[in-house]
């Protein structure tokens, strides 16, 4: 099978950029991998992913952090074009590449995602690959993709939603699904957990209209109601789930380590209920699945 890798993301490739996340990804794996919190979340995620891409799909990733999404999906399969703005994040996803050795099933970029819809050559990054209908063709972009990831907040990152939904939706095809791992405003964990720690500034901050302030980015919660009203143009929101309802945030990980029992009976409880009313619209993450009108 022909290999859908372009230049590796390298040195030569990839441009420092200001973001905040350049320093965050020497400790991102730690939280968000190997920690007992970040990985339970992870691993509720992947549940998903692994029910709406079939291996031989071709799924755009956004926000791909260090690849960790990217390379389960490999594993399984499934082709991957994974894209952050952040330099280090790549260099680290490159290496699980290569140790992996899934460069013929994963290729790298350096993209915004404002960026997306004015990148013609990331809709030909699966051009020349067999597409699974005549739908999969773009006079304008080569190929569209199967489906779409965005994990961990990544889309709060994006001050225009509605752009955001214009942008993906240039790159599906009809019937495609996003897979959009959002954080939510309303977090009953978070604000006991803060209140507790003497934090009431930091336990209210995703209830801003205008978001929060982090290391110079602003980060913006909307709501799930937000979220279908800024994608209702072009996509239709068929499920939600909650990702962190009843497990704790990811900083209360010392209290996961000392109570791991109950962390997997908090998971297991949650993942029976992640779609019931409330549980989605309290969650730390919320786990958005749209469908690409066409």
């Amino acid at each position: 099978m022909d290999s859908i890798n372009g230049p590796r993301a390298d040195s030569k490739t990839l441009q420092p950029t200001a973001s905040p996340f350049e320093r965050e990804a020497i400790d991102y794996d730690e939280v968000f991998t190997q920690g007992s919190i970040g990985s339970t979340m992870r691993a509720a995620v992947w549940r998903r992913l692994d029910v709406c891409f079939n291996p031989g799909s071709y799924i755009l990733e956004l926000g791909c952090g260090t690849g960790e999404d990217a390379v389960h999906l490999a594993k399984r399969g499934v082709f991957v074009v994974a894209t952050d703005p952040t330099a280090s994040m790549l260099r680290i996803a490159q290496s699980k590449v290569d140790a992996a050795k899934l460069a013929d099933q994963i290729q790298l970029r350096q993209l915004e995602w404002e960026d997306l819809a004015t990148d013609k050559p990331l809709g030909q990054a699966i051009a020349g690959h067999a597409t699974p209908e005549p739908a999969a063709q773009s006079d304008d972009a080569g190929a569209l993709f199967d489906g779409a990831l965005s994990n961990f907040g990544a889309l709060n990152c994006v001050a225009d939603l509605a752009a955001a939904s214009r942008g993906l939706a240039s790159t599906l095809r009809p019937g495609a699904v996003a897979v959009l791992c959002v954080m939510g405003p309303l977090v009953p964990w978070e604000w006991l957990w803060l209140l507790s720690h003497g934090q009431p500034r930091s336990a209210l901050r995703r209830l801003s209209p205008r978001g929060a302030m982090w290391r110079g980015l602003r980060v913006r919660y909307p709501s799930i109601r937000t979220l279908r009203r800024a994608f209702a143009p072009d996509f239709r929101l068929r499920r939600v789930a909650a990702v962190g309802a009843l497990v704790p945030p990811s900083y209360a990980e010392t209290w996961a380590v000392r109570h791991p029992n109950l962390l997997r009976r908090l998971d297991l409880w949650e993942r029976r209920a992640e779609t019931w009313f409330p549980l989605p619209w309290l969650a730390d993450h919320y786990l958005a699945e749209l469908v690409r009108l066409g």
